[in-house]
């Protein structure tokens, strides 16, 4: 008889954890990504200007495209398109920005169109142009089916005519200027043929060669926006000719070789939809690169909370900040937010994924809820962060101002969050849903996470309940008022639809976890979780009879209690980000050292020591970016003997620490594709 043996080791807490939050793939989805940026190419830069700025993180997109093995398949790979934005995001937002661009609305339209169409995309593939996307106009944001910018199909010559009838239909906030490289267009535009619209279209065209806009194309930069350099311009065009082939046809419509239109799709509207169907997965994207940014924050606000000792109650005592509850409270509120927009984004991405057909519409709106609710989370919790980190907080060198400026961004990208949340609230008004019996056994425990769940489903419930209450009671013969009656409500209920959604996601990683430390971590803070979010809705549900008037008194202390839990392991959860020690290093708060920065080589205290650089100029310190090897003070942490201390670094001994290794080692195995 043969015996087989299996030696490997479990898998730690650390790792499990890690496995929740990025799925089983970690490796193959997220590990090309998560060496990228720690090459030198990749590493924070010191200062430079806008313009400086801007060129850095076109040249970056072009070393990004020569590591893939195929820009195609990674255009054609939502997953891969979503990695690149959760990791590089937090690290060159405006390289994300054009690298999304260019990739998913881009090459994506491109590839998703007309399959047959023989369509040369080498220069594209190859980055000796950079694509870019025309789709809002000054005057046509959220409303962008309603574009004016039109193409009128020329029978002499077998083409369109791509032209800008008035200021507000110009193209708004496209990256279409010379930097970076030629640029082409896919652009969305009204295709008008003998006469007749058929609706809104894409075409696609060229903008730019490397110096100049070309011949029937205007292309003016916008002023500054805040956060990252981008090269946001308005983009017009003055009877500008395209050839036949370059409208991006499919079931929703083509030009056949007699210079006729046809289509599959008889609604102008579905037809836009098909062509914009690129916005789906940059939702998708754009809630991967708020989860990124918050993780980043989360874990620069914690370490530094560890090692910036204040004064005890005692004055020859000294604690880290992190000891008081005023300060680890909120981040471990923050702990539980980050691990439910993580879990959330993977359960919308998987939806979106493998949803059927008849399934579609609803995958598309958990996507779209998902994109607002997160990115809104992402803001608040790089809003507490970096008030956690005070005046160093707001120094460009630490991060988390470029990082609140770009989710700004996200939350207005690829359809603004209170326009899709709309749109969500006004499909959801009258579904009809079916819940568990157990929602009307009254109340439960509040220890129970499964009672929790359906408190939280119960909220939702409530406010589309009071939505379509509401609009009843609005008069008759009056649409538009009948939906502003709903709307606040109807609104409430789409965020309690989020957080239903996320709560089912926490169960969904709970229940996937083995026993033992990482289920336990995962079920501390979804009750976290669970109950701020009851608490904050205590009345409704008391009101409902969901809770006693002696478990809405409890509350508070429930919220504390779990706090208490979450906040003791929130250092040692910071590991689970997976966050490589050498991409943490480029913030100089994130390590122990981060003092050392602001050294003054001709300060006092260097006096007698001050010979062999007297005459040097006296100047702020930047961080070394690209160094092969930190400082060994910088992989000292402070030293605790016990309670909040110990749980902070993770270790019982002095020497443990002084020869501690980085949190995740770099895996060499991972395979260079997108």
């Amino acid at each position: 008889m043969t015996v087989t043996t299996n030696d490997a080791a479990p898998p730690s807490a650390n790792d499990s954890l890690t496995a929740a939050l990025f799925g089983s793939n970690f490796r193959e989805e997220h590990g090309f990504w998560r060496r990228l940026l720690t090459t030198e190419p990749f590493r924070r830069p010191g200062g430079g200007t806008p313009d400086e700025r801007l060129a850095l993180s076109y040249h970056r997109l072009r070393i990004l495209n020569n590591a893939l093995d195929s820009g195609a398949r990674l255009a054609a790979d939502p997953r891969a398109l979503a990695a690149l934005h959760e990791w590089l995001g937090p690290v060159d937002p405006a390289l994300t920005t054009v690298a999304g661009i260019h990739y998913n609305l881009f090459l994506g339209s491109l590839l998703d169109h007309d399959a047959g169409t023989l369509r040369d995309l080498s220069d594209f593939l190859a980055l000796r142009r950079v694509g870019t996307f025309l789709c809002t106009e000054v005057a046509h944001g959220n409303d962008a089916a309603a574009i004016e910018t039109t193409a009128t199909y020329d029978r002499e010559r077998d083409g369109f005519l791509l032209h800008t009838p008035h200021a507000g239909a110009q193209k708004f906030m496209p990256n279409t200027s010379p930097a970076g490289g030629p640029k082409s267009g896919v652009v969305a535009a009204r295709l008008l043929v003998d006469g007749a619209d058929h609706g809104v279209f894409l075409f696609l065209a060229p903008l730019t060669d490397a110096h100049r806009a070309l011949p029937g194309v205007r292309v003016r930069r916008l002023p500054a926006r805040m956060g990252s350099p981008v090269d946001h311009c308005l983009t017009s065009f003055d009877r500008c000719f395209v050839p036949r082939d370059a409208l991006l046809a499919g079931q929703q419509g083509r030009i056949d070789d007699d210079g006729r239109f046809r289509s599959e799709v008889p609604n102008r509207r579905r037809r836009f939809l098909a062509s914009i169907g690129r916005v789906t997965p940059g939702k998708l994207s754009m809630s991967a690169c708020a989860v990124g940014s918050a993780r980043v924050t989360l874990a620069i606000a914690v370490r530094y909370a560890g090692h910036r000792m204040i004064s005890g109650s005692r004055a020859a005592r000294r604690v880290p900040v992190y000891a008081h509850r005023t300060h680890h409270g909120p981040l471990a509120a923050a702990m539980a937010t980050v691990y439910a927009m993580s879990l959330l984004h993977r359960r919308a991405l998987h939806r979106w994924e493998s949803a059927p057909e008849t399934g579609r519409g609803e995958a598309e709106r958990l996507v779209a809820v998902a994109k607002g609710w997160i990115t809104w989370q992402a803001r608040a919790v790089i809003v507490e962060c970096r008030e956690r980190c005070g005046a160093q907080g707001l120094l460009e060198n630490n991060g988390m101002t470029e990082l609140f400026t770009g989710i700004e961004g996200a939350i207005t990208a690829e359809g603004d969050n209170l326009a899709v949340h709309a749109k969500a609230a006004a499909e959801m008004l009258f579904r009809v849903t079916d819940r568990d019996e157990a929602m009307s056994d009254g109340p439960g425990d509040l220890d129970d996470p499964a009672f929790l769940g359906r408190l939280i489903a119960a909220v939702e419930d409530l406010w589309f309940a009071r939505a379509r209450e509401r609009m009843s009671a609005a008069p008759p013969g009056d649409p538009l008022g009948r939906w502003n009656a709903a709307s606040s409500a109807a609104l409430r209920g789409v965020e309690a639809y989020a957080y239903r959604q996320a709560d089912e996601a926490y169960a969904e990683a709970v229940a996937a976890t083995p026993e033992g430390g990482a289920r336990e971590r995962l079920t501390e803070l979804r009750r976290l979780f669970a109950l701020r979010w009851t608490a904050r809705n205590s009345g409704d549900l008391l009101a409902s009879g969901r809770l006693t008037a002696d478990q809405v008194t409890s509350l508070p202390d429930a919220v504390e209690e779990a706090t208490v839990v979450v906040a003791e392991h929130t250092p040692a959860l910071v590991a689970s980000f997976a966050l490589p020690e050498r991409l943490m290093s480029d913030w100089p708060i994130a390590g122990p050292g981060y003092a050392e920065v602001y050294d003054d080589p001709e300060g006092p205290w260097h006096r007698g020591r001050r010979a062999g650089i007297r005459g040097r100029a006296a100047e702020f310190r930047q961080p070394v970016c690209g160094s092969r090897r930190r400082p060994l003070r910088e992989k000292v942490a402070a030293l605790g003997t016990r309670g909040v201390l110990l749980a902070y670094w993770g270790t019982t001994s002095v020497l443990s620490r002084w020869f501690e290794k980085p949190q995740v080692s770099v895996d060499e195995s991972v395979r260079r594709k997108a």
